[in-house]
């Protein structure tokens, strides 16, 4: 059985019948989707999900950042008051 990686869930059916009523009762927190108990999806506010994706792009940049600073044969001097 797979881990519920949320505080509400509801089933496919549930979601069908009433989404609206759903994510008032979430309150905003992410809702697990369960086919035969088993998480199949995430219902997660627009809010939440920007902010992941900000996280993601975040980490991404991290990497980018902490590749580049370990060849510092392509670094480049720059002089600051020349800026």
């Amino acid at each position: 059985m797979k881990q519920v990686l949320a505080d509400y869930s509801a089933s496919i059916s549930e979601l069908k019948k009433n989404p609206t009523a759903l994510l008032n009762e979430a309150d905003g927190e992410a809702i697990a989707i369960l086919n035969h108990n088993t998480p199949m999806a995430y219902l997660v506010p627009a809010e939440t999900y920007e902010l992941m994706m900000d996280m993601l792009d975040d980490y991404e940049l991290t990497k980018l950042v902490e590749s580049r600073r370990g060849d510092l044969s392509e670094a480049v001097e720059v002089d600051i008051d020349a800026l």
